[in-house]
């Protein structure tokens, strides 16, 4: 095997695959990605790109079938939000250089084409490891996820382009892969050393193509070391003529699983509700109809107010924030509905998104000021904020009801 800072060459069976590492928002890797394809003239082209990912950067329209109302009820609005952030973020990361996050990719894949090339998306798609991090934290992990994710979201760093380019070096990445291990262990288990496992399994099986002697695959830098240690690993095994091994170590399906919810996450949903209708009917039952009703009231005004509060932190419509006002004591009763379905849907109501909110969506999603002026995002803030200040306005509300009793 033949290592650079940027490229390794895996050789196995008289069969040779290029690995290229690249930064997503560089404009060298764009080069150097196209050159690769143009001028190697492999049999088969990886990339790290998923199908949904793959679509928003090749087909203009994708985000203007987006109906996020529906995505919100689904129960799919925070994953949404966090994919915007990220891509958002590392929109960010690149303003000024040129470079779209994720142009090396798609370049690429153009010059696969235009050279008759087959291409293959070989990543796991952004929800399932979204969904597989947040799974895979404690209640501790998933606090620190959400500050970084929010961090994120409002910072306004930028890197220059010798910064960028030093994300490729293996001493910098090293420096970046051990804070990330030190910090929240079991992201970079499910970002990393997953997606290593589940890159190098599609990255083989194109390789292992009858027709394939020559493939070239472009990653990540930040997946080049691992993805030369798990290539190897299936060589061996197939070189030692261990086929239950190799067929294990192929087997990703277990990767594209979403771990079931912990039981305090099952329960709570209704273990919330169950306590506060025993503090009211405790009051009803313990001091009669006037002071049940004190505390009725109490509930609902803590819970609604709170949550009408935060959307119009959201800068809301006044419909959506009455909607957050009365939706938010429904959504508490009802484990199925949330406060933000309501508020969310009834700012989609009074403020449509549109073509223009889909076609700019991700360049408003690298901003604050965009977040809010673009509809389909301000939808997602006012769903966000308004959840936040009905779920805030529960947790006040127990022991305000408590006090009445005790």
């Amino acid at each position: 095997m033949e290592n650079t800072e940027t490229r390794v060459v895996f050789k196995h069976n008289e069969k040779e695959l290029i690995l290229l590492g690249t930064a997503h928002v560089s404009k060298e890797s764009v080069e150097e990605a196209v050159s690769l394809v143009n001028t190697e003239k492999p049999d088969v082209v990886c990339v790290e790109l998923d199908e949904g990912r793959y679509a928003s950067l090749s087909q203009k329209d994708v985000w203007e079938k987006l109906d996020v109302v529906k995505v919100i009820r689904s129960g799919r609005g925070f994953l949404l939000a966090a994919n915007l952030v990220l891509a958002g973020f590392q929109r960010r990361l690149g303003d000024g250089l040129g470079v779209k996050p994720g142009e090396e990719m798609k370049s690429a894949v153009c010059a696969a084409r235009e050279n008759g090339v087959p291409f293959v998306l070989c990543d796991r798609e952004v929800h399932v490891t979204l969904r597989r991090a947040w799974g895979s934290c404690g209640f501790w992990g998933k606090c620190k996820l959400a500050a970084s994710l929010f961090s994120s979201a409002f910072s306004r760093e930028k890197l220059n382009k010798q910064e960028i380019e030093n994300l490729k070096r293996k001493s910098e990445l090293d420096g970046m892969m051990n804070e990330l291990s030190s910090y929240l262990p079991s992201i970079k288990k499910v970002f990393i050393d997953e997606r290593d496992h589940y890159l190098a399994s599609k990255i083989w099986e194109a390789f292992s193509r009858e027709n394939v002697n020559r493939a070239a695959a472009i990653v990540g830098a930040g997946h080049l070391s691992g993805l030369a240690a798990r290539l190897e690993e299936f060589a061996s095994a197939e070189d030692a003529g261990e086929k239950e091994k190799l067929a294990a170590l192929s087997d990703v399906s277990s990767l594209n699983e979403i771990p079931p919810p912990g039981f305090l996450a099952r329960a709570l949903p209704w273990m919330l509700p169950a306590v506060i209708a025993a503090l009211i009917t405790a009051g009803f039952l313990r001091f009669g109809v006037q002071t049940g009703l004190e505390s009725l009231l109490r509930w609902f005004l803590w819970n609604g107010s709170l949550a009408a509060a935060g959307a119009v932190l959201a800068a809301a419509h006044p419909i959506a924030v009455l909607a957050a006002f009365v939706g938010a004591p429904i959504g508490t009763i009802s484990p199925f509905l949330s406060v933000g379905l309501f508020s969310g849907a009834a700012q989609a109501f009074a403020h449509r998104p549109r073509v223009s909110d889909a076609e700019n969506l991700n360049e408003d999603a690298a901003s604050l000021k965009g977040l809010y002026k673009n509809r389909i995002t301000h939808i997602l803030v006012v769903f966000f904020l308004s959840s936040l200040g009905g779920a805030a306005g529960n947790i006040i509300s127990i022991p305000a009801l408590a006090k009445i009793l005790f």
